[in-house]
């Protein structure tokens, strides 16, 4: 399971400081697997936070110590939300190895928008 959050950042000083405690809490909880924060090279406001985690469960259980939503769920806020920020991993590459994983998506996962667990609000 892999988080992408981006970010407009003006001041990057007090962001650094934040995001680098976020990824220190995060990564204390088992199953986060390793975190980067990096800024554009094509534009000095625009930086993107990842964490890698070692499932969907892993992410959500990672969430909900006292100290993550207290300063990693603020700062997850701040992020761009005109994209989606978590992703399923499908192929994983290192040297000589290549692995790929079964998706863990529904297979109507595209006919229920965020916000209609239950249902569709009206019909397709």
């Amino acid at each position: 399971m892999l988080l992408i959050a981006r970010f407009t950042v003006a001041e990057p000083e007090p962001f650094t400081t934040r995001a680098q405690y976020a990824l220190e809490l995060l990564l204390a909880q088992p199953g986060c697997v390793r975190g980067l924060l990096a800024r554009s090279t094509e534009s000095a406001t625009r930086w993107v936070l990842t964490v890698e985690f070692a499932s969907v469960s892993a992410y959500r259980k990672s969430l909900s110590p006292f100290d993550v939503r207290a300063h990693v769920i603020p700062l997850l806020a701040e992020a761009d939300t005109t994209e989606p920020a978590a992703y399923e991993v499908v192929v994983e590459a290192a040297p000589g190895a290549t692995r790929r994983h079964t998706s863990l998506l529904a297979a109507d996962a595209d006919t229920v928008n965020l916000g209609e667990a239950g249902g569709p609000t009206t019909a397709r």
